[in-house]
């Protein structure tokens, strides 16, 4: 079987030495590529990539245009398989970053809007919620327990139409750990959900005698609530379990009452903060959603607005490509130093940033973090980045922020919202289902077959640019145009299969 090879495969980068299978490559499909004819020694599943030319070992191999791995001894259209790489890269040559531009921006008159609701503090909310927050894991079942019977027995679309619900935040940490960075960034993760934009009102939970309690909590809770109800339940002080709940469903009521009163109005582009995520990804998500999520996340940004990226160890690899788009050398510095602190966190625990790909990563064709980091910084766009944040650290401006954190999902994901986004832009190849405890997560499918499979939890088709059906552009619209509705109060399919992850990532065993 004779085929050409755009039919069957792509090549990313005019430099690239491999292309990449769009659908299944039976071993012995010959494809033509640029007058030449190749053989395709073995089965190729979609996602996965063969040799372009005889890789002689030490050969760099190369996609996107840039080293992801070394051969070991691939010859032309054999598969590039763990087997036959070594994961180790040549020098990379790194251009310092001098001062790069500014975006354009877009004029006043053409930065869209979108409806969100104004808080005290003149930020704006994608989403109305009154929140219950233990402090630890001891108060995490009272803190379900009051937000699940106030949804069922309080709350309804139609007594409160302006309160998006009412959500608890249960979590494992807090107490039986060192005290320090594990307990304070408990409290920091805490405050920062409660002073979101996101929530109206909230009731902060503890049991009493854990060592992230209410008097260690007390230097955030007095400035939150000048800026918002606030209210706090002792369950030891209240009597236990019964009666904390009972109390807690009588704040909710007040609550309620409040918190309806928040009404959506016209809000500028500029005003919104996107935290950009991939989860479950494949070899097309660098391919297809990435760069369009990247697209969008560039628009926003010549609006005026904000964009987070988090997953530090999933820039490892392609931090120097980060490093020549920082503002000026400083942040370019501050780049390369996340990723060497981020090297020696997971040292102490014995593992290396080479181990990151999981086993769905890899079946889907990114055989190594390499490949991987260099398709995940695509979701970041190609606007300058303003500085290095820490996690759950509030960006000091408007623009491209990089903030430190894991890799994982259930982790980053909240440290996003934690920093301020109202919105998150979530992009995979495998079907990945996270949504967020008081954000909206916009899920954008790397490939039509999982869109297809699991459409019921993916809001945008980004396959339909594998497929030839779109460009990255106009997927990149259609991801921007979709992050306004959302933030206007469209649900995403994660509100709507009720998704609320949260959980806290507390950098145990490694001083900040």
């Amino acid at each position: 079987m004779k085929v050409d090879l755009e039919r069957v495969a792509l090549v990313v980068h005019p430099d690239d030495n491999v292309a990449v299978a769009k659908t299944q490559i039976v071993a012995g499909t010959v494809v033509v590529w640029h007058g030449r004819e190749i053989e395709v020694r073995e089965n190729v599943a979609p996602g996965h990539r063969f040799a372009l030319v005889d890789l002689p070992p030490q050969t760099p191999i190369k996609q996107y245009g840039q080293p992801f791995a070394t051969s070991l001894g691939i010859k032309v259209g054999e598969l590039i398989k763990r087997e036959r790489i070594s994961d180790e890269l040549p020098q990379r040559a790194v251009i310092p970053a001098s001062k790069n531009a500014p975006p354009e921006y877009f004029s006043d008159e053409q930065i869209p809007t979108w409806q969100g609701y104004k808080r005290n503090d003149g930020k704006f909310g994608t989403r109305n919620y009154i929140v219950v927050a233990p402090t630890s894991m001891c108060s995490s079942t009272e803190a379900l327990q009051i937000a699940l019977k106030a949804e069922a027995f309080l709350w309804s679309p139609e007594d409160f139409p302006n309160v998006t619900g009412i959500v608890a935040l249960p979590h494992n940490k807090g107490c039986g750990c060192p005290l320090g960075t594990p307990v304070e960034m408990t409290l920091k993760m805490l405050a920062r959900y409660i002073e979101h934009p996101n929530v109206a009102a909230a009731i902060v939970i503890e049991l009493g005698c854990e060592k992230a309690n209410l008097e260690a909590f007390s230097k955030y809770i007095e400035p939150l609530s000048e800026r918002k109800p606030v209210k706090t339940l002792s369950v030891q002080e209240c009597g236990g379990t019964q009666a904390t709940v009972k109390k807690g469903l009588d704040i909710v009521g007040e609550f309620l009452e409040f918190a309806n009163q928040f009404q959506r109005e016209p809000v500028p582009a500029s005003e919104l903060i996107l935290g950009v995520k991939c989860g479950g990804s494949d070899a097309f998500s660098g391919i297809t959603a990435n760069p369009a999520l990247g697209y969008a996340a560039d628009l926003l940004i010549r609006c005026r607005g904000t964009v987070i990226m988090t997953e530090i160890p999933e820039i490892y690899g392609a931090e120097h490509l980060l490093a020549e788009r920082a503002k000026d050398e400083e942040v370019a510095r501050q780049i390369f130093e996340a990723v060497e602190w981020f090297r020696k966190y997971v040292g102490v625990f014995g593992h290396d940033l080479d181990e990151n790909p999981s086993p769905g990563n890899i079946e889907g064709g990114l055989v190594n973090i390499a490949i991987k980091s260099l398709g995940a910084i695509a979701k970041a766009g190609t606007t300058r980045i303003e500085s290095v944040i820490g996690y759950a650290d509030l960006p000091s401006g408007k623009g491209l922020y990089l903030m430190q954190g894991p890799g994982y999902d259930q982790e980053s994901t909240p440290g996003l919202v934690a920093a301020g986004a109202q919105i998150v832009g979530f992009t995979t190849g495998r079907g990945t289902t996270i949504g967020n405890a008081i954000a909206p997560v916009i899920k954008i499918a790397s490939n039509t077959t999982t869109y297809e499979r699991m459409k019921n939890d993916l809001d945008i088709n980004a396959g339909l640019i594998l497929d030839g059906g779109a460009t990255i552009e106009e997927v990149g619209r259609l991801i921007f145009e979709e992050l306004l509705k959302v933030a206007s109060g469209k649900p995403c399919k994660a509100e709507l299969n009720g998704h609320r992850e949260f959980q806290i990532w507390t950098v145990e065993g490694v001083s900040l």
